[in-house]
């Protein structure tokens, strides 16, 4: 069995979160440069036993898509043409960002340290790799 792998796809920056291999626990793995992704992630595929990748769907209060899907689809196509192996999921992504600073704030992490937005990105991915191992129990 291999990991899932969990992606909060932003134009600059993506923070990434990926599963123990039993997929039990959800982990915030690193936060990467956008434009570096498709390489980071076919390096990672090859040390990496995955098995599924789960990516955040954007959408609006009113369920609606939000305009970061112009982004996300176009990144989507190449993931399964490079990866036509993995399957891709997507999972609702509403307010991740909140829970990501509201984890840190429980967390006891200093004002200054939440400021960092590449830290919000990869708790990001790891709370949207938790609700979707939530989903599929």
């Amino acid at each position: 069995m291999g990991r899932i792998l969990a992606i909060d796809y932003g134009r600059k920056r993506t923070g990434l979160a990926v599963t123990d291999i039993l997929r039990i626990t959800a982990n915030p793995l690193l936060t990467i440069d956008t434009k570096d992704l498709m390489n980071w992630l076919t390096d990672y595929f090859t040390h990496e036993p995955v098995d599924e990748v789960v990516i955040g769907h954007p959408t609006q209060m009113n369920g609606q898509e939000s305009e970061s899907m112009n982004y996300i689809r176009p990144f989507m196509g190449n993931f399964k043409k490079q990866f036509p192996d993995k399957p891709i999921t997507m999972y609702d992504e509403r307010f991740t960002s909140v829970l990501a600073h509201q984890a840190m704030i429980a967390g006891g992490m200093k004002k200054k340290d939440r400021q960092n937005k590449a830290v919000v990105d990869k708790i990001a991915a790891c709370i949207i790799l938790e609700g979707y191992l939530d989903s599929i129990k």
